[in-house]
């Protein structure tokens, strides 16, 4: 996977305020992240979460199958691991790859339970925020139940363009180059068949390719409607 640069959120403001921020640097240790190293991996014992500070990161899951479903791309900024704090012998549900060199803030999980339970009002936030979390999940897997693998395919493209898109005179242009083989994984569907229904796309002018490999995206709303796009907000329909 190649990218054209570290892009900035394009969700809104911070998700967590900055004094749940400050608490989690505080507590946090910096360290550096090299491309195709692992921060951890499913089914592993979770005794840490991260905070990106440059880099990116592939969060992804194995299906019953044994396939790989890439759930996140995650930037600066992003948390991960977040979903296993106050459970017991709590273990990763999901693996966390480096697809881009940078650093991480690593913060020991019990630090965190300990610093959170001495304030109630940014347990209350923090919690919260992984719920908003657990709701994008939902929301992916909905996708990929109801509409099947063109459903999760056309979904995909629109996340991506809520996160990496840039506007254009005519379109969107998603400024995140990705293998058919990587937009398969997003799908849980073969490369063959995802290969396929982009060439569908372009037939019908819906969408179009550079030559770097980046999607532009000249007709979204011929996406939305074969999904019964329900419009969630930008934060839940996002690839981040």
């Amino acid at each position: 996977m190649q990218t054209s640069a570290l892009l900035q959120s394009k969700t809104g403001k911070d998700s967590i305020s900055e004094e749940l921020r400050a608490v989690l640097h505080s507590i946090g240790t910096v360290k550096s992240m090299e491309k195709h190293m692992y921060l951890f991996h499913e089914g592993t014992e979770s005794e840490q979460i991260f905070i990106i500070k440059s880099g990116l990161v592939q969060v992804s899951k194995l299906t019953a199958d044994g396939k790989e479903m890439i759930l996140r791309i995650c930037k600066q900024q992003d948390i991960i691991g977040e979903l296993t704090i106050f459970s017991d012998d709590s273990r990763y549900m999901l693996s966390a790859k480096i697809i881009d060199s940078g650093e991480v803030l690593v913060i020991q999980k019990d630090q965190l339970e300990k610093a959170l339970m001495s304030n109630p009002h940014l347990t209350f936030e923090y919690l919260k925020w992984t719920s908003s979390h657990m709701r994008k999940y939902q929301s992916k897997i909905r996708d990929l139940l109801l509409n099947g693998k063109k459903g999760a395919l056309y979904s995909t493209i629109i996340r991506l363009s809520n996160s990496y898109g840039i506007n254009k005179k005519d379109g969107i242009l998603i400024d995140l180059v990705l293998t058919n083989q990587e937009l398969a994984k997003f799908c849980a569907a073969t490369r063959e068949s995802v290969n396929r229904m982009l060439v569908d796309l372009r037939k019908r002018d819906i969408i179009s390719m550079d030559k770097t490999g980046r999607i532009f995206i000249k007709d979204i709303d011929y996406l939305r409607d074969q999904i019964g796009c329900e419009n969630c907000p930008i934060e839940i329909c996002n690839i981040n």
